[in-house]
């Protein structure tokens, strides 16, 4: 299995990374590096023999934590940062529709499925909107905001 970096080599984290419950001293679940940080590689090794895992010793946070290499990207690549982040609650900021239906009211959650860094004109999101089972909608980062305290609920329009 042939690794992408190499020992010393400087790569950046793509997603914020959390306690899997191999971190010591920590509880599972805990933030540990946050995306777009800066590390070196410290260790190559292998986990189930298909995956190549790094340790990756990030100065600014004092952790050395193991990484799959699609979290990794090289440190000089191009790097785009996002507002959110996979499995993220965002609220629309606007109302949301195809073709004159309005799909998701503004206001309505949803949750971040996918983000997608290289989209034409910044980064988008695959979004899933609690009103919407099933069906996933490619937003721009500028139609999504924070969870509000208490999102409406979303109608979905009802044949008469």
């Amino acid at each position: 299995m042939d690794a992408r970096w190499d020992y010393g080599a400087a790569v950046r984290v793509v997603r914020n990374l959390r306690n899997d419950g191999t971190y010591p001293g920590l509880p599972t679940g805990a933030p540990l590096v946050r995306r777009g940080s800066i590390g070196y590689v410290v260790d190559v090794g292998t986990f189930l023999q298909d995956q190549v895992i790094y340790s990756v010793n990030f100065l600014d946070a004092g952790k050395i934590v193991g990484c799959r290499e699609e979290e990794l990207i090289g440190a000089d690549e191009a790097w785009q940062p996002s507002r959110f982040e996979s499995r993220e609650r965002v609220t629309a900021q606007r109302g949301l529709a195809v073709d004159g239906e309005l799909l998701v009211p503004a206001g309505s959650g949803g949750e971040v499925i996918k983000v997608i860094r290289d989209a034409p004109g910044g980064v988008a999101y695959h979004v899933h909107f609690d009103c919407q089972p099933g069906r996933l909608l490619l937003l721009p980062e500028m139609l999504l905001a924070p969870p509000a305290a208490e999102a409406p609920q979303c109608t979905t329009p009802t044949a008469d």
